[in-house]
């Protein structure tokens, strides 16, 4: 059974929130500058994980912010994702991959300390 966020945790919000915002920003900039990338079929798994971290970050913050009883649920899939989408973006040399890389990691680390 998941465990709903206490209303203090619902108050304590704004640091997470904040994480996970710049990593929707990071993960769609870098989307698109891959897009722009001379060997774009290398950058394909960068694109897909950027697409699908940034989503997952838009429906976790709107959890959170709302105060849903499925936060942490989805919490956790927001953690495995940013840490996977971290992961291919350091592989790469490039300036907005490895922005992206550090925005990821931020809102990995928000997640957790959010999640307690």
């Amino acid at each position: 059974m998941l465990m709903p966020l206490s209303p203090r945790t619902r108050q304590n919000n704004s640091a997470v929130l904040d994480a996970i915002s710049r990593c929707i920003a990071a993960c769609e900039l870098c989307a698109d500058a891959c897009l722009d990338e001379k060997d774009v079929a290398m950058m394909v798994p960068c694109i897909r994980l950027d697409r699908d971290c940034a989503d997952i970050c838009r429906i976790t913050a709107a959890f959170i912010a709302r105060g849903s009883d499925y936060a942490k649920h989805v919490l956790k899939e927001c953690m495995e994702i940013c840490r996977k989408c971290h992961t291919e973006c350091a592989k790469h040399p490039h300036d907005h991959c490895i922005q992206c890389a550090k925005a990821c990691q931020a809102c990995l680390e928000a997640c957790q300390a959010y999640a307690g």
